[in-house]
């Protein structure tokens, strides 16, 4: 090979490995009440917080749809207590502290306001959030989101007598070790979740009523939330509108666990997100 060939080759070789080493440099970890939160920050514009679901990782939640909405949005994707790679420490794991270690982290950031868009118990934690720090959030999307244990399909709740790791879907069991090859914090964060949903109280409809941000709720037709709840909740909220989308858990946003990987429809939800978010509430 001719020197000057070499010298491109090497070149060429030194840019892809400094691209790589960018795209990997957007996790970050903050000292947050406690514990060591990872974040991440994707994109430009105004901030949108992220928050993931039950047994969940960034990836597993928003993977699809994530590089979509930085095309539009700052986002500050986080992986909670016990969750991925932010490590479990002794305390005990609820929706409120959730909230309160998003808001933390959002203070250590000097973001005053933000978007916050949250699904499954990631949007049991916006709600929290709204109702705990309103002055931090500005709109409100709320995905899956239970404030009831009505809300759940009949029966939801006895699955979790004696329930066992083995019965978590294997896509998620993976991507945590994927963050964190340790075994006991997968089971940990199993327990807790568990223990949490188990133990989940009613949030009190005077506190979801007073939450004043315009809110956009999505469900699926054939989610584990009943969309009878989905559209419950968008009523009970006082500047809220509502869409019940097709299929299951989190298959109109492309979440891991998703039977049609190639859906069109988490596009569409995107576009719906953004419309939302741009409009003249802001």
């Amino acid at each position: 090979m001719k020197r000057g060939s070499f010298l491109t080759l090497l070149v060429i070789i030194i840019s892809l490995t400094q691209m790589n080493a960018q795209e990997k440099a957007t996790g970050h970890y903050a000292a947050v009440n406690g514990l060591q939160m990872y974040y991440e920050i994707h994109g430009n514009g105004y901030p949108l917080v992220l928050l993931h679901g039950g047994g969940s990782t960034i990836e597993t939640t928003y993977g699809h749809v994530l590089p979509e909405l930085a095309k539009t949005h700052k986002i500050i994707a986080v992986e909670l207590q016990a969750h991925g790679h932010t490590k479990d420490i002794d305390r005990p794991l609820s929706f409120e502290q959730d909230a309160d270690d998003v808001a933390a982290l959002l203070k250590q950031l000097q973001i005053s306001k933000a978007d916050i868009m949250g699904f499954s118990n990631g949007g049991t934690t916006s709600l929290q959030i709204a109702i705990r720090h309103p002055e931090l959030v500005n709109k409100l999307v709320l995905m899956s989101a239970c404030s009831k244990r009505e809300g759940m399909l009949p029966g939801f709740f006895d699955g979790f007598d004696n329930v066992k790791l083995s019965a978590m879907p294997k896509p998620l069991q993976d991507a945590y070790l994927k963050s964190n090859p340790d075994p006991k914090g997968l089971q940990a964060m199993f327990e807790r979740d568990v223990a949490r949903m188990a133990n989940f109280k009613d949030i009190d409809n005077s506190l979801i009523h007073a939450i004043q941000s315009p809110a956009l709720v999505l469900n699926g037709y054939r989610d584990v939330v009943r969309p009878e709840h989905a559209l419950e909740l968008a009523r009970l909220l006082p500047n809220a509108q509502a869409a019940i989308l097709p299929g299951g858990h989190g298959d109109y946003i492309g979440e891991i666990c998703a039977p049609n990987p190639n859906s069109k429809i988490p596009l569409l939800v995107v576009e719906m997100i953004n419309e939302f978010l741009s409009g003249s509430d802001r």
